[in-house]
């Protein structure tokens, strides 16, 4: 026992030996210097305590360590605001004694607007107010008057301080009004207390009874002008300050955003928010963000293509009107109309049809264009002025297949029966003499689309154009029908163009849950390539190309639209009501096997068809995506300039170019990062 004992106070005594020491270092840090360690029974306990200590000690003690890092050199304007700053503050009786102060409650306070709302007939009043804002423009008059102009939500008054008219003792005066008279600079924030008065000119203008304060200065110079595209996309707040219109086009998404919303909500639609992670993207055919869980380890998480399946679902819940405007994510291209984060508006209303759809959409694009105008006329004064006269409905249609037929002049062949229809469609362009520009596509939607950007959308050019009733192959989500005057299986779908790009999409919901599950499998086959693109993961037969010799001989023959017509309605009576011709008849255990797969891969769509079984009534759904509507009605040319800081590949580069600073001002040079020559 008495071993023990001793053993006890002998590790009492090291132990508080080694928490001396260590105090000794961190005081020492904690004063700025290093410490300098003598020869001494506790540095010895210490410095051999580190060689035998765990890591995890040793990480303890190297938090207290200094970090020798190399600072990025201060912008000769910075560096002489400091100076500015510290000699004032260094005086007696400082003009700034603090750069960041907290607001004082303030009863006098108005906003820019409530001024001049307030002083639109009034040539002046003694009421004293209270005005915030940025500091845009500055002019000295003499030595003893001073005109600025402030900013404050996007308003602009000018302000008038003259030295005789401040209250501030007679000695401090002069010097004071001269100190801020050189210290102010554009871009500084600035509170006012004063009365407003008319110039001679009749400007509304606030007459300084005080110096005005600072309450946040700028340290770093805010240019005149701003052009170089490079600075413009690294610095977007910058750019916001310098050039108007940026923030008129972001200023105009926002009277976009909030008019959708009302319009909705006046036709009695609900707003929900539906889920933006799920173990599978569901829905649309495109590459999904796809993430991990803390939580979820066991599982793959998806970031949304789209909220159409859960707001479907929210229908056949009993929500008949329902509308959600959010991110969507796609990890796809980056180009002048797509970024791989963007924002949807979809609303879906039960009981609606195809051409109620088109008269909706004639309405709220008529609405949008008056509000964005009215806007733009009054406030986005930088944007250019919307013709109202373009859109006014109704807006023309074109039907998909008839439409081309015309343009390309020869019918299409069958296109129920895609493998066949695809060599024999690419047969009759080079019979035609038709080139596809690009790589010829792989499958048959994709063809059908790539011919629709040659000969439909270009319509749109000079008025709205909804092109209607595309192939039932490029719409799996939307009922099909058989075309009375093409025999061909289509869709009760529109896309709505205008100049050229695609604004909105809608159609009536699939409801038939067989027939979606049917639809859904067959378009899953589409998987992502590695470039991107979508095409066919299953084996194919050899597809003839553009550039294949064709001899007239071997082509299809003729196509007869009555034969054609008889030959589709045969297969759909052998199949039974509500389902579409199929290749060849399926073998049951095949079938069930592949409903397994189907569902083990894509659990988000095998979900969505097991709540049509609950019954999902007659649907219209219709989605329009915001940045295209902003470009429609802002004037832009890039999807970049619609989004508030540019897109994936911009914000990517803001935080690069943040990061080459830092290693350049470690290894004292100005080299530039590769990924930021990329514009």
């Amino acid at each position: 026992m008495r071993s023990t004992l001793c053993l006890r106070l002998a590790r009492q005594s090291a132990n508080s030996r080694h928490y001396a020491a260590t105090r000794c270092v961190v005081s020492s840090m904690r004063v700025g210097g290093l410490p300098s360690f003598k020869t001494g029974p506790g540095n010895a306990l210490l410095t051999s305590g580190r060689r035998s200590l765990s890591s995890g000690t040793e990480l303890r003690e190297s938090r207290f360590a200094p970090q020798h890092k190399v600072r990025e050199p201060l912008s000769p304007f910075k560096q002489h605001r400091r100076e500015m700053f510290q000699e004032d503050q260094e005086s007696q009786d400082p003009l700034y004694p603090n750069l960041f102060p907290r607001l004082e409650n303030c009863q006098s306070r108005e906003t820019i607007s409530e001024f001049l709302e307030q002083f639109k007939t009034a040539s002046r009043s003694d009421q004293e107010v209270t005005l915030y804002g940025r500091v845009r423009a500055k002019r000295v008059i003499g030595k003893g008057l001073v005109f600025l102009d402030i900013v404050n939500e996007f308003q602009k008054v000018q302000v008038m301080i003259n030295k005789n008219a401040c209250t501030l003792d007679g000695p401090q005066r002069l010097r004071k009004f001269a100190l801020f008279r050189k210290m102010l600079q554009i871009g500084d924030h600035i509170s006012v207390v004063g009365r407003a008065v008319r110039t001679k000119a009749g400007e509304p203008t606030l007459e300084a009874s005080q110096m005005p304060q600072l309450i946040a200065p700028t340290m770093e110079e805010v240019p005149e002008v701003l052009i170089d595209s490079k600075t413009r996309i690294a610095k977007r707040h910058l750019d916001m300050l310098v050039n108007k219109e940026v923030v008129d086009r972001l200023r105009l998404r926002s009277e976009i955003v909030a008019y959708m919303r009302d319009y909705f909500h006046s036709k009695r639609f609900l707003e929900f928010q539906t889920p933006i992670l799920a173990e599978d993207a569901g829905g649309a055919i495109a590459r999904a963000f796809v993430t991990r869980s803390t939580e979820l380890r066991e599982k793959a998480l998806s970031l949304r293509v789209a909220p159409e399946l859960w707001l479907k679902r929210l229908v056949v819940g009993g929500v008949d009107k329902v509308f959600e405007i959010g991110p969507a994510f796609r990890n796809e291209g980056i180009d002048a109309t797509h970024n791989p984060e963007f924002t949807m508006c979809e609303f879906y209303s039960a009981y609606t049809t195809l051409d109620e759809l088109i008269k909706e959409s004639e309405d709220l694009l008529h609405g949008l264009a008056k509000r964005a105008q009215e806007a733009i006329s009054t406030q986005l004064t930088t944007l250019p002025p919307i013709d109202l006269n373009a859109f006014v409905g109704p807006f023309k249609q074109v039907e998909f297949i008839p439409g081309l037929e015309e343009a390309m002049g020869f019918r299409l062949p069958k296109l129920s029966r895609e493998e066949d229809a695809l060599p024999e469609l690419l047969a009759l362009l080079k019979l035609k003499g038709i080139d596809v520009p690009g790589e010829v596509p792989d499958s048959l939607h994709k063809l059908l689309d790539r011919l629709a950007s040659m000969y439909l959308e270009p319509l749109s050019l000079t008025e709205p154009l909804f092109i209607t009733h595309h192939p039932a192959c490029m719409s799996p989500l939307a009922k099909g029908f058989l075309c009375p005057d093409t025999y061909q299986l289509v869709s009760a779908r529109a896309e709505l163009f205008v100049g050229g790009r695609e604004l909105a999409n809608m159609y009536e919901e699939e409801n038939n849950p067989e027939e979606q599950k049917r639809k859904m499998k067959a378009h899953r086959m589409l998987v992502n390539k590695p470039d991107g693109e979508i095409g066919f993961d299953a084996p194919e037969k050899p597809v003839a190309r553009v550039e294949t010799v064709v001899d007239e001989d071997t082509l299809p023959p003729p196509i007869d639209a009555i034969a054609q017509k008889e030959d589709v309605e045969n297969q759909i009576q052998a199949q039974g009501p509500g389902d579409e011709p199929s290749s060849s008849a399926e073998n049951p255990q095949q079938n069930d096997d592949q409903d397994d797969e189907w569902e083990a891969l894509w659990p988000l769509d095998a979900s969505y068809v097991n709540a049509l079984d609950h019954g999902l009534p007659p649907t219209g759904g219709w989605g329009c995506g915001i940045e295209r509507l902003v470009m429609l009605f802002s004037g832009a040319t890039r999807i970049s300039d619609c989004l508030s800081f540019g897109t994936l590949r911009h914000v990517v580069n803001m935080s690069s170019e943040e990061r080459q600073k830092g290693a350049t001002a470690e290894r004292g040079g100005d080299e530039t990062d590769d990924t930021l020559k990329e514009t």
